[in-house]
């Protein structure tokens, strides 16, 4: 019965339908959603208010508000709310198809921003305020407590700094997710003491979100399970990169820069960081942890494989077999797993302090080493910076991955100059490809490029990228580029879709 989940009596009447709790949220306001990569988001009352927004847009009326969430939201949320005209401002991170398009169309203003700064800027009023929380939780405790389910993201302070919250009491999400969650909220600057996070399975905060009851607005009931990852099984690209960083790890071992047990590992969303993960299970290496941001099948099964001992993150995120068989069995992994708040797990004072490994993904690469992650050709947004940049200016070894070629490989992931840069080759050591590994570390912009054109390119595009840079030499400079033309492999896909080298890439 969805009252045995409400401990707290007198919240008995704050039981409304999803229309009935939308209501709340009016033409203006800044509304913070539970929800971080498609696990743990609010699912009624989102759907009830585009419904609303789409039909107030009908009738020339807008309703328009500012969403921020934790990252991406699954059930198609995004896609219903940006279709609907409900969104003016979007923040932190996205990765849907319809919301990118009207972001890149212009008519939503997305705020691309680091996972650990959003509620920092929220707390100081640089941000806000939240006028409406809406939070997915698997019970309120008898004192108030929000408890959430598969994530906890930003729900926390959205919830703490909140003018009114709604709670949405999932029944499909299993009561044994309580006593997952670790709620540590930062005590103010400039006088804050630090974070007492000192290893992965560090207990430093409540199993709950605690805010007084009377903030509750309306409590909505839903049974609607979170969207299943869309990560693919590893092929011989993925397996291949993880291969050559396996090497490169054991390399490190067997001259002392780590042990067996390595560092506390940390991987980003997606399908080659999620195999990479995979190399783990045929590895040498064991006692393995992890402080990441989203826990995802890999975790599991390292867990299963009984290479890893613990895995601290932010959300869980599955695939649906995946979750078809964690889900029943969670109470069996509960003492082996932390969700924390994601300015928490994303925190760079603790990142710096566990040294961690930290593997994302790139859209591409230049041969100096700096990394686009966000932009297509330069102007059109992905999904946007997520984590990548809390851990890649702060881990101990900060690795990026992705396969050489895109597109058939009408594309080359390496190119002379990256057309965006989200992290700069002074945050980034490691790069991987199915072609090799390039270890950057303690190399000048030179050496940086040649061991990249000679590890990480595909041969379709190695003479090219390998004429540019001794051109680019020959004209001299610390990092030697020839300027009219470091763009012109972006310029030429945008007008043929393809870098192929068929043509003379070289400007007059």
């Amino acid at each position: 019965m969805p009252h045995a989940r409400i401990r707290l009596s007198s919240l008995a009447d704050k039981i409304v339908s999803a229309e009935e709790a939308a209501a709340h949220i009016q033409d203006g306001m800044i509304v913070g959603m539970s929800g971080f990569t498609r696990a743990g988001e609010a699912k009624a009352v989102p759907m009830a208010l585009a419904a609303r927004a789409k039909e107030a847009h009908a009738a020339g009326q807008p309703l328009k508000i500012t969403l921020i969430t934790g990252a991406s939201l699954g059930n198609d949320l995004d896609k219903q709310m940006a279709e609907a005209h409900l969104l003016s401002r979007r923040i932190p991170f996205q990765s849907d198809p319809a919301l990118r398009k009207a972001i890149n169309a212009g008519e939503v203003m997305f705020v691309d921003q680091h996972l650990s700064e959003t509620v920092e800027h929220l707390r100081t009023n640089q941000l806000g305020p939240v006028d409406v929380a809406v939070i997915e939780a698997v019970g309120i405790t008898a004192q108030g407590g929000i408890i959430p389910t598969t994530s906890v993201g930003n729900s926390a302070t959205f919830a703490i700094l909140a003018k009114k919250v709604i709670v949405e009491i999932n029944l499909t999400q299993p009561m044994e997710l309580e006593g997952l969650h670790d709620i540590y909220i930062p005590t103010r600057r400039p006088f804050r003491e630090p974070i007492p996070v000192v290893a992965p399975e560090s207990r430093v905060g409540l199993p709950f979100i605690p805010i007084p009851a009377e903030k509750i607005a309306a409590i909505v009931i839903t049974q609607k399970l979170d969207s299943a990852s869309n990560v693919l099984p590893p092929d011989h690209e993925t397996a291949a990169i993880a291969s050559h960083l396996m090497e490169f790890l054991k390399h490190e071992v067997k001259i002392g820069r780590l042990t067996n047990r390595l560092q506390p590992l940390q991987a980003g969303i997606g399908t080659i960081a999620n195999a990479v993960m995979h190399g783990f299970i045929e590895s040498p290496f064991s006692d393995l942890t992890m402080y990441s941001e989203v826990l995802q099948d890999s975790t599991f099964d390292l867990f299963d494989a009984g290479k890893l001992n613990f895995a601290s993150g932010s959300s869980v995120t599955l695939s649906k077999a995946k979750h078809d068989q964690v889900m029943p069995r969670i109470a069996d992994y509960k003492s082996r797993l932390i969700l924390r708040p994601q300015e928490i797990s994303n925190h760079p004072e603790i990142i710096r302090r566990l040294g961690l490994i930290g593997i994302n993904t790139a859209l591409e690469f230049d041969i100096f080493g700096n990394v686009n992650s966000t932009h297509v050709g330069g102007t059109g947004m992905m999904n946007g910076i997520g984590g990548s940049g809390d851990f890649a200016r702060n881990a101990y070894l900060s690795v990026f991955v992705t396969k050489s070629i895109a597109k058939g490989g009408a594309l080359s992931s390496v190119v002379p100059m990256v057309s965006h840069v989200d992290h700069t080759e002074h945050d980034v050591d490691i790069l991987v490809t199915e072609q090799g590994l390039a270890d950057l570390r303690e190399l000048a912009p030179r050496e940086r490029a040649r061991v990249i054109i000679d590890n990480c390119v595909h041969p379709l595009y190695r003479d090219a990228l390998d004429d540019y840079f001794a051109r680019g030499c020959a004209r001299g400079g610390h990092t030697p580029h020839i300027i009219e033309e470091a763009l012109s492999w972006h310029v030429k896909a945008r007008e043929t879709g393809s870098m192929l080298p068929g043509q003379d890439l070289k400007i007059a």
